[in-house]
């Protein structure tokens, strides 16, 4: 495996705390700054310099100690490196801010050591952030994740969605409530959401939450289950009923049948392009995105003639999504919530 310089200065695994004191000792015009433990997880190949990169631009905002863990799960060979480096940044333009990095390959059966070698490197006392980039593997088992306090991963990057969420759920069957989990592909939704509650804000406007008759949303066809999100999303918070019957989402609005319509649109800028709430009436409640644009549109009332507004879109570059994600600490309760409705619009529930 050739080394990029950009991984900083290889170490032994043993020496790593050693060889970070002197580092710091010898910069004294450097602070070096920590709010959590941030490891990233990759089996993708030149994955370490990859997520250096990336990390270079999340530290601006997030002060870490960034533990990335390349993994080569059928190496023939079984070996463990190690590279230390530091993200700095002028903090008010007089004094670098940094952030440590120490970067980990684990080959074969090296692998097996994830806990000690890696986990042992761990700031104390500091929450422990683990981004799993890609599909899981055999090594995504609870006796690793029960030393992590907020897992993060992006179903929208899995070939087989039905196996790796199967997976999923048994995961969080095992685990302690306290294990916060973020799908990025629901946080992509999370402006959207922002923007259709507000819509709601207006007391004439929440009394028409009853009488929604349909509802319509575009997606992107790589984003199919960050609209199904948003569909689990209105039904748990509108007491909806229903599931997936015969691959058509089949939900209830009372004793009215709902009208879903989860629509392809290959022109979308973002994940979702529209999500549209209509009553039998012709009252339309709709958040859109135009291709190109950094923000919604909104618009409420009668659908002839609405009111309209403008409100932010959600983030498009991976940077800005899980920056965006380390900023909203918490538990994340409304996640695990929709998950029994997500689970049956998914056709899932036999996973």
């Amino acid at each position: 495996m050739a080394t990029p310089d950009i991984l900083g200065l290889e170490v032994p695994i043993g020496a790593i705390e050693a060889r970070l004191r002197k580092l710091w000792e010898a910069d004294q015009a450097s602070t070096k700054a920590s709010l959590i433990n941030f490891a990233v997880y990759s089996e993708s190949p030149d994955a370490l310099a990859a997520n250096t990169a990336l990390l270079a631009e999340i530290t601006r905002d997030h002060s870490c100690r960034a533990l990335l863990i390349g993994a080569r799960l059928d190496h023939p060979d079984s070996n463990a490196r190690a590279w230390i480096t530091a993200h700095c940044h002028l903090a008010g333009g007089r004094k670098s801010v940094c952030s440590e990095q120490i970067a980990f390959q684990l080959d074969g059966k090296a692998i097996g050591r994830i806990r000690n070698v890696v986990f042992a490197h761990l700031e104390s006392d500091l929450p422990v952030v683990l981004w799993w980039q890609g599909e899981f593997s055999r090594i995504f088992e609870p006796r690793l994740l029960g030393l992590v306090d907020r897992l993060i991963f992006d179903s929208a990057t899995w070939g087989d969605f039905a196996a790796q969420y199967r997976m999923f759920a048994e995961a969080l069957r095992l685990l302690p409530d306290r294990l916060a989990v973020h799908d990025l592909e629901w946080t992509r939704t999370y402006q959207l959401r922002l923007a259709l509650a507000a819509l709601f804000d207006d007391p004439a406007a929440a009394a028409r939450l009853p009488d929604i008759a349909q509802v319509r949303i575009a997606h992107h066809p790589k984003h199919r289950i960050a609209a199904l999100y948003l569909a689990a999303w209105l039904a748990e918070r509108l007491g909806w009923q229903g599931g997936l019957v015969l691959g058509n989402l089949d939900l209830r609005n009372g004793s009215r049948a709902l009208r879903v319509e989860l629509a392809p649109a290959e022109s979308a800028s973002g994940p979702i392009a529209a999500l549209e709430l209509t009553t039998e009436d012709a009252a339309c409640f709709a958040v859109e995105r135009d291709p190109g644009t950094p923000y919604y549109r909104t618009r409420s009332g009668p659908c002839a003639s609405p009111h309209r507004g403008l409100s932010p879109a959600d983030p498009d570059s991976l940077v800005r999504l899980v920056s965006a994600q380390l900023e909203r600490a918490g538990t994340n309760t409304l996640f695990r919530r929709i998950l029994p409705v997500f689970t049956r619009l998914a056709g899932t529930e036999s996973a």
